[in-house]
């Protein structure tokens, strides 16, 4: 035999070596699938916190909620029963529900451009290079670190048209006192504490405005563009995403304020606490039906309600925005 006709049986390997080979691709297959299962209970392990909190915290209390809301349920009584639609049917048909849901869109459209100027306008100030910017930064900054309530109850302290210290720097001066926290005024003390705490849109477009190339900025000032063309041309359109942002968070924390409640006076005859009609908005509505008519059902329907209207709001933003939004990475790519 020769050693061409040998090769082919030399090449092959022994019995031995075969099945420690065939041995070996398995424990291989293992390894790697004991690799991707402690990946994936490391995944779920770290993200159980949030997991957990999200089911018990928001989808449990939201589908609970929508379980109440076809209910007469009061939050004491065990006599209620289910009323189907009722609640929904009700609500449609109540002025009321509207006129507070208007008013509340008219305060989004109103205060949300506004706190979104301002903040852009202290970022762009807080943003130049001048001394002790940083100091300017934090004292900006403070009010917002301030607490809703706090606010709320300064600001009513400010403007008290009988002791407060606005109608008592007016008086001062030869000015008539204006009752600040009664029609109409009092719509601009609201949109007053939604300015005053401008500085969490001040932080975020700051935060943008360091992330624009200063490339751009130069190359428009060698081409003779002027300071204003330079931020309407330049730096708006790359700010778009965050003022996208802003305004979607914005909306949805208008539309869900509850600080007219911490501005409305008390009534001297009765000690009751009244709301002005200007400032009577949807959440108010939603907290009379819930603590002082007890009609848990019919306001876990207003809930869901604005939830929905909520929802349509923010897809209707992005959908007309879609074509003035610019991002540096294309969203809609495909890796």
């Amino acid at each position: 035999m020769t050693v061409d006709q040998m090769s082919p049986v030399a090449d092959r390997p022994s019995g031995r070596a075969a099945a420690s080979a065939a041995g070996r691709a398995p424990a291989t297959g293992r390894r790697r699938l004991s690799m991707t299962a402690r990946r994936h209970r490391a995944f779920y392990l770290f993200t159980s916190p949030w997991i957990i909190g999200f089911l018990l915290l928001t989808i449990a209390p939201m589908a609970y909620a929508l379980w109440l809301s076809f209910t007469t349920f009061d939050g004491i009584s065990p006599n209620w029963k289910y009323v189907g639609l009722g609640n929904y049917r009700e609500l449609f048909n109540d002025p009321v529900t509207w006129d507070a849901l208007g008013r509340a869109g008219l305060f989004a459209v109103t205060s949300v451009p506004l706190s979104i100027a301002a903040g852009l306008a202290l970022a762009v100030l807080v943003n130049r290079p001048i001394k002790a910017r940083g100091v300017f930064r934090t004292l900006l900054y403070l009010p917002a670190v301030v607490p809703p309530v706090g606010a709320g109850l300064a600001f009513k302290l400010l403007f008290d048209p009988n002791s407060g210290a606005t109608n008592g720097v007016m008086t001062f001066f030869g000015f008539e006192a204006i009752g600040w926290l009664a029609d109409p005024y009092v719509r601009y003390v609201l949109l007053m504490t939604v300015l005053w705490s401008a500085g969490n849109v001040m932080i975020i477009s700051l935060a943008g405005l360091q992330d624009v190339p200063r490339e751009l900025h130069e190359a428009a000032r060698i081409d003779g563009a002027s300071a204003w063309r330079t931020f309407r041309s330049i730096t708006v359109p790359l700010l778009s995403p965050v003022l996208l942002f802003q305004t979607v968070t914005g909306m949805i924390a208008s539309v869900q304020t509850i600080m007219p409640m911490l501005l409305a006076p008390l009534q001297d005859t009765s000690g009751i606490t009244t709301i002005p009609q200007s400032n009577y908005l949807y959440m108010m509505h939603v907290f009379a039906q819930y603590f002082a008519l007890g009609r848990y059902g019919y306001a876990s329907a207003l809930l869901w309600v604005l939830f929905v209207l909520i929802l349509i709001a923010t897809g209707l933003i992005f959908k007309f925005t879609s074509g003035v939004v610019f991002y540096n990475v294309d969203p809609e790519a495909k890796k």
